[in-house]
């Protein structure tokens, strides 16, 4: 199995509204609430893949109660840990007439040291049971900021594939540790760098301690700079439609390399269609599957160096 590991998992609310008029009472024309963060959503996609992923991580209060019924609902196996707090809510409002989405985040909820020992011990229960490990998103409050570092130690201890998506201190904090793979997005490797240029600041984050950096850049597609070489992969087409998740389905399609042990070039052309076959998609966590067919062999694949850059 793969475990998904998110430790700020929230209760994801969409209100879709057909005008947003700020100051005034709005009527919600639909409104959908599902169990959401990084790691969720890539487990919902390895289950649309047909593989089999557990999502773990911190709940609490009624809300986690939800987000617990909701992932059952789905099918998709928790191993979920209960702390004392709330869990968090997303709350996102869809502008039909403007075509644009309003989110409020929610911190959520305050850790205790105890609560954190006590995940990290249930976390490492886990793994002898894995085939790759995922662990995505922000962490709660109350959580050391260099919190992902010693997960990455222990998947690693038992040789067990990881990949880590996130930003800022968490990102940069746990890079000492080897993570087989990290995938920022261009606006995360400028702030984990200073640098501008992807290439550059990928080799950074390899140079840091990464093994291989799998940077996300847009319409521009993927770059992979890893220890066998550099590859920049390219969608065929621009893509109109809800970006939301699109991150997730590339970082599905990337464990799934590793754990299947699949050549790069492989790997990043699943990893851009999946991408954009869920831009596609009205709902994170769920991708296009016809467009996924239609686009995988049009995926351009191509050797990059500093002299080829985007």
């Amino acid at each position: 199995m793969i475990l998904t590991v998110t430790p700020n998992i929230a209760l994801d609310v969409t209100y879709q509204v057909g005008e947003l008029r700020r100051h005034h009472s709005n009527r919600v024309e639909a409104s959908r609430a599902q169990a959401g963060g990084k790691g969720v959503n890539v487990a919902r996609v390895l289950a649309q893949l047909g593989r089999e992923a557990v999502v773990t991580g911190l709940v609490g209060g009624p809300t986690g109660q939800a987000v617990r019924a909701e992932l059952a609902l789905a099918g998709l196996p928790d191993a979920l840990l209960p702390v004392a707090a709330e869990s968090r809510r997303t709350i996102a409002v869809v502008d039909r007439r403007a075509g644009d989405v309003t989110m409020l985040n929610e911190a959520g909820p305050e850790i205790t040291a105890e609560e954190w020992a006590g995940f990290v011990r249930h976390y490492a229960a886990l793994l002898p049971a894995c085939s790759g490990v995922v662990l995505a998103g922000s962490l709660p409050p109350g959580v050391p900021a260099d919190a992902y570092r010693p997960l990455v130690e222990l998947a690693r201890l038992h040789r067990v594939p990881v990949v880590l998506d996130a930003s800022g201190v968490p990102l940069s904090a746990a890079l000492a540790a080897g993570p087989d793979l990290v995938k920022p997005n261009a606006d995360e490797l400028r702030e984990s760098t200073g640098t501008a240029d992807p290439y550059r600041a990928a080799q950074l984050l390899r140079e840091r301690g990464a093994q291989a950096v799998v940077a996300s850049l847009g319409a521009d597609g993927m770059l992979a700079v890893t220890g066998e070489g550099c590859w920049l992969a390219r969608p065929p087409e621009r893509l109109e439609g809800n970006p939301t998740g699109a991150g997730d389905s590339a970082v599905a399609a990337l464990v799934l390399g590793l754990v299947d042990g699949r050549p790069w070039p492989e790997r990043l052309a699943e990893a851009v269609a999946l991408s954009a076959a869920t831009v596609l998609s009205p709902v994170a966590g769920r991708f296009d599957a016809a467009a996924h067919r239609r686009l995988l062999p049009l995926v351009t694949v191509g050797r990059h160096g500093p002299a080829t850059g985007p």
